[in-house]
């Protein structure tokens, strides 16, 4: 990788080609400051052939016979292995994220795309149907299949920026649905790396691009007709905007959330606590809380609530904070200096309404010390929104239904955890929690890139995970035949 000011200019990736604009914009690091590379920007004129291509193949690329989709998937997910460290440490540079979690990102994405490769070969999503289940359908039976619905623009986080955008991309080559891809303006390097992969498939021309659009010319894409399926994930302020400026769009909205982790009284051991306060720690601050599913919220019944809490700022102090380079190190800087500053002012605001601060509080630049917070008056921002930052707040609760009402009074829903044992209230906390996901035993953080990933109420619309995107993008269409024997 180039260092210092020496870095490189990276191209986008218009209709499968390597293509410069008239201008680049520059990527730096949040950790120290120094220049990552330059992202070429595409050209009014660049972004539109882009969009010509892609609905000019659509056809095309819908009757790809599904091995040539999952052999180009497979060879993506080969070559990302092959590059792991490179990509890893590009990762790490760009967004600050520490590169144990920029290695481990890498390895999700391997996994999404071999998943979409597995699931483009048996992908068919139809049945057949009898209908002569009454008399007017006598010798008739129906055939249904799904079909991509177009165009699909991928608008990508910084968070995550390879297996974020890996979900965009992957399912979208599977269905044979082409795509344009926008990664964010603070991380756009490592979705690009993904078009140098995806170059080496021969996938049809115009079936995929990767522009760097700035975020201010991104309205005239989402009202383009001609992309009729939009993949979000970011923001609830910016994702319902979107999806209320094309009303007549299939819009896949991943947003926000405040995630909670309820332990409940028959967590009681100094084993479970353990391991409780451990997860808590980790998972409220590994990629510096900027997690959609990060733990924001600990909710933990009065029985227990003493006992927790110092093992809670224990594992928390024992994070280690730092360069996100070195291999031990835990919690990076956030994506810049104005998310820690936005972070600070929510955490002293709190404490001004009389929220104690149990450890952390502390800016340094771009960097926010991990943060535990108790008594925290329920109408300040961070008990209302998502932090997106190493900060957790402490909540004490009277059994089982308080703790669920308490999860449940949020504005966001996409996931929670359950520390239990117990069979029954699992399933009661899977049928009373207003969430998309409850993970029994473990906090909300857990995600597995098959399963079905996504939320309710402000924290979106409709699922990712490589299958249910898959369904996301395509639509059923039925064919009767007629004058069978049945």
């Amino acid at each position: 990788m180039p260092q210092g000011n020496e870095a490189a200019t990276h191209a986008f990736w218009l209709a499968g080609r390597q293509a410069t604009g008239e201008a680049t914009f520059d990527v730096t690091s949040p950790w120290d400051g120094r220049l990552v590379g330059k992202a070429a920007v595409p050209t009014d004129a660049q972004v539109e052939e882009a969009v010509a291509a892609a609905y000019a193949v659509r056809d095309e690329f819908a009757a790809t016979p599904a091995h040539v989709r999952a052999a180009a998937l497979d060879h993506v997910s080969k070559r990302l292995v092959e590059r792991t460290e490179e990509i890893a440490q590009l990762i790490s540079a760009e967004n600050g994220k520490p590169i144990k979690w920029a290695r481990g990102e890498v390895g999700r994405a391997v996994s999404v795309f071999r998943f979409a490769a597995e699931e483009a070969r048996r992908f068919n999503g139809g049945e057949a149907q009898r209908l002569d289940t009454d008399a007017g359908g006598a010798g008739r039976l129906a055939l249904t299949r799904r079909f991509p619905k177009g165009v699909v623009l991928g608008i990508a986080p910084f968070n995550f920026p390879l297996n974020l955008c890996a979900h965009k991309v992957a399912p979208a080559i599977a269905v044979g649905a082409p795509i344009i891809l926008k990664p964010a303006p603070a991380t756009p390097l490592s979705g690009l790396i993904l078009g140098e992969l995806l170059a080496e498939t021969g996938l049809p021309a115009g079936s995929w691009s990767i522009l760097t659009v700035p975020n201010d010319r991104m309205p005239a894409l989402v009202q383009d007709e001609r992309l009729p399926v939009i993949s979000f994930t970011g923001s609830d302020k910016v994702g319902y905007a979107i999806m209320d400026s094309v009303p007549r769009k299939h819009c896949t909205l991943e947003l926000g959330g405040n995630g909670a982790a309820v332990v409940l009284a028959d967590y009681a051991s100094d084993e479970d606590l353990d391991w409780a306060a451990t997860r808590i720690a980790t998972f409220s601050n590994y990629q510096g809380g900027q997690s959609c599913i990060s733990v924001q919220r600990v909710i933990a019944d009065a029985s227990l609530y003493e006992r927790l809490v110092p093992r809670i700022v224990a594992a928390v102090e024992a994070q280690v904070t730092g360069d996100p380079s070195d291999a031990a190190t835990d919690v990076g800087p956030l994506v810049s200096e104005d998310a820690a500053k936005r972070v600070e002012s929510w955490v002293d605001e709190a404490a001004r309404a009389g929220a104690l601060v149990l450890t952390g509080g502390k800016r340094d630049g771009a960097s926010y010390a991990p943060t535990v917070l108790a008594d925290v008056p329920a109408d300040v921002t961070i008990s209302c929104e998502e932090v997106f930052g190493p900060v957790l707040t402490l909540q004490k609760v009277d059994g089982e239904a308080e703790a669920f009402a308490a999860v449940n009074d949020s504005k966001f829903g996409l996931q929670a955890g359950v520390f239990t044992h117990d069979l029954q209230t699992a399933f009661r906390a899977h049928r009373a929690l207003e969430v998309g996901g409850v993970v029994v035993g473990d906090v909300p953080s857990y995600r597995a890139d098959q399963m079905p990933y996504g939320g309710v109420k402000q924290s979106g619309v409709g699922r990712e995970g490589v299958r249910f995107a898959m369904d996301d993008y395509t639509y059923e269409r039925v064919m009767v035949l007629t004058g069978l024997a049945l």
